[in-house]
């Protein structure tokens, strides 16, 4: 029965594991997608910055990636940007896979 127990554990732990990995590659992501739109929008420093945390922040108003999608072609809109959906989709999904490199890299 303890080997049962030490398996569900052990279940329990790399399931609790590659969640904290997947929250951290979306965090990160979320953070170089900001940082590419305020470089478009031509925001440097800590202008940029600031704006790569709103977009980070912005992935918290409802599960998947429409809210962060929304906030960024709402911004390169208002910036008179032109960037279409399916540029700034094709560039999450991008940075996406940059971010997770970053998280298992260290």
């Amino acid at each position: 029965m303890a080997s049962f127990e030490d398996r569900e554990k052990g279940f329990e732990a790399k399931f609790a594991h590659d969640e904290d990995l997947k929250f951290r590659a979306y965090a990160r992501r979320n953070k170089l997608l900001g940082l590419w739109a305020a470089d478009l929008i031509g925001k440097t420093g800590d202008e940029a910055e600031a704006y790569a945390k709103e977009v980070v922040a912005a992935d918290f108003e409802e599960a998947g990636d429409d809210d962060v999608f929304r906030k960024v072609r709402a911004d390169l809109d208002a910036a008179g940007v032109s960037q279409s959906d399916e540029q700034i989709r094709t560039r999450m999904i991008d940075l996406l896979a940059e971010a997770v490199e970053q998280v298992r890299a260290g």
